[in-house]
């Protein structure tokens, strides 16, 4: 004996609704194992129906593209923060490292005074190698009256710039007052070389 199959049973669950249904019924009444297949699919039907009924979830899509907006921006500021956090770092140690490599320059007034003390020095250096009243040869002497006759025409040169000296002449009166310091240095080393050379 052939048992109804699942359709069939589907069919006679739904009341008749498939042509034949009769014969089927007529099955059910003397099979016992159909009968028991049709109780479970009942039961089946009544246990899906009890379920709950599953929602599809509200739309999100517009919560999630706001976080990651926001999370763009946020790194957005982190980036120009630390562009503009780099860009000072490398402004600050610019200026720095610029004021490292190169100190402030005197200005002209202060540079033509400490080289104007420095050929006072010198003055007074020579005029104490002077004073020993060393012997000479006739090298040293010419070499020292060559030099003597130099810083001598620098003295007539920085008097008369001094005379007519106005805010643009700073410039040409240091480069004289270093030319004659110098010369003087040059003076001086003539005259101890001399007294080395003399055994004083």
């Amino acid at each position: 004996m052939m048992h109804l199959t699942m359709e069939q049973l589907v069919a006679l669950r739904d009341a008749g609704s498939e042509p034949g249904s009769a014969g089927s019924q007529a099955h059910l009444a003397e099979c016992p194992q159909c009968t028991a297949e049709l109780d479970r699919l009942y039961q089946r039907v009544a246990r899906l129906r009890a379920l709950p009924t599953l929602r599809p979830p509200r739309d999100r899509f517009a919560l999630v593209a706001e976080r990651v907006q926001h999370d763009r921006r946020q790194v957005h500021v982190r980036r120009v923060g630390i562009g503009a956090l780099a860009l000072a770092a490398s402004l600050l140690l610019t200026v720095i490292g610029r004021d490292l490599l190169t100190p402030p320059s005197a200005s002209a007034s202060d540079q033509l005074t400490a080289v104007m003390a420095e050929s006072a020095t010198l003055e007074q250096a020579l005029r104490q190698l002077r004073d020993g009243r060393r012997v000479t040869d006739a090298y040293t002497t010419g070499a020292a009256v060559s030099l003597e006759d130099r810083i001598a025409e620098l003295d007539r040169e920085l008097e008369s710039a001094q005379l007519h000296r106005t805010s643009g002449t700073e410039a040409n009166l240091l480069a004289l007052w270093r030319e004659r310091v110098g010369l003087m240095d040059a003076l001086v080393d003539v005259h101890v070389t001399r007294a080395q050379n003399v055994g004083l």
